[in-house]
């Protein structure tokens, strides 16, 4: 019986990953099908079922759990000491996050409602300027760990343009 159940779980790979053909008939049908289409078909397409590997799915539940809930955005400029500073305790800390760079004051005024770098977000909360212990208890009200539970080959740090969505205002979801 148990080896019966492990032989499904081998065989449940290559199904995941199986090919789909498409094609158009004679008759100008589009069709779909996991065998290849007779002669005589056009525009024949391979496609590929397989899921793309996703940064997210790579992630412990726990941190899994804290992203999804509490989204983590740090808002930078390009010479700014204290920016470094966040940037260093965010990958120290393994916090999955996104990093905006804003041209200057008047740009993150016009993105966010604030003119102090760095700026974090933590859910929809802000915290200006950079304060260590400040950053430190944001991240564990969201309930991110304390350590870096990243899995290896997966990236603290996210790229934004400055152009980017800003998060919403505060309140909803904020941490309590």
């Amino acid at each position: 019986m148990y080896l019966r159940y492990v032989a499904l779980l081998l065989l449940l790979p290559g199904l995941v990953a199986a090919q789909t053909y498409r094609w158009v008939d004679v008759e100008g049908k589009v069709h779909y099908s996991d065998r290849a289409p007779e002669s005589g078909s056009r525009n024949v397409q391979q496609l590929s079922t397989q899921a793309a590997p996703s940064t997210s799915a790579a992630l412990p539940y726990a941190l899994q759990q804290a992203v999804d809930n509490f989204p983590v955005t740090l808002y930078t400029s390009e010479t700014c000491d204290p920016c470094a500073q966040a940037r260093a305790l965010l990958e120290q800390r393994g916090i999955p996050y996104r990093e905006t760079r804003v041209a200057d004051a008047q740009a993150l005024e016009k993105l966010i409602g604030a003119s102090v770098v760095p700026l974090l977000t933590v859910g929809r909360e802000k915290y200006e300027g950079f304060e260590s212990a400040a950053y430190q208890a944001a991240l564990d009200i969201a309930g991110y760990p304390k350590i870096s539970l990243l899995p290896p080959g997966v990236r603290a740090r996210e790229e934004a343009k400055a152009g980017a969505t800003p998060p919403p205002a505060p309140g909803a979801n904020a941490p309590k």
